[in-house]
C-alpha cells in the first residue's frame, strides 16, 4: 500500500498537472492507515505514507495530519506539516498551485507569494 502512495504521490513530480492524483493517494493513505500499516512499516517510511495528508487542501485532514505527523516515527516531518497546515488554515488551498490549476490567485494569496521563504 506504501508503494501505491509514494507511486501516486510521484506522478505530481514528474507531470505537475497530475494534482489530480492527491485525491487517490490521500484515499489510499487513509485506508493503510485504518488498516494499521503505519505501525507495520519502517520508521522512514511512515512519513511517505503520510505525505498525502500534508499535500490535502482540506483544514480537516490537516488536524488529523497533527496528530499522525506527531507521532515518534514521523516527528522529523512535524514542522513541515505545521507549516504547511498554516498555509491551509489561512487560504484554504496551497496557492502555489493556482497557475499549475488554473486558479486565479487573490490578492493576498500574491502577497503571501511574493515573501521570502513561502515556497518549499
Amino acid at each position: 500500500m506504501c508503494g501505491l502512495v509514494i507511486l501516486f504521490k510521484a506522478q505530481k513530480l514528474w507531470l505537475s498537472h497530475l494534482l489530480t492524483s492527491d485525491p487517490l493517494a490521500l484515499t489510499l493513505a487513509q485506508e493503510a492507515v485504518a488498516q494499521g500499516a503505519d505501525t507495520e512499516l519502517k520508521a522512514k517510511q511512515v512519513p511517505f505514507l503520510f505525505m498525502p495528508y500534508m499535500h490535502s487542501e482540506s483544514r480537516k485532514i490537516h488536524e488529523i495530519a497533527m496528530v499522525l505527523f506527531n507521532r515518534e516515527a514521523a516527528a522529523g516531518n512535524l514542522e513541515f506539516e505545521r507549516r504547511h497546515k498554516v498555509i491551509i488554515d489561512q487560504f484554504g488551498r496551497y496557492p502555489h498551485r493556482n497557475k499549475i490549476l488554473g486558479r486565479e490567485p487573490t490578492p493576498e494569496e500574491v502577497e503571501f507569494l511574493s515573501q521570502p521563504g513561502s515556497s518549499f
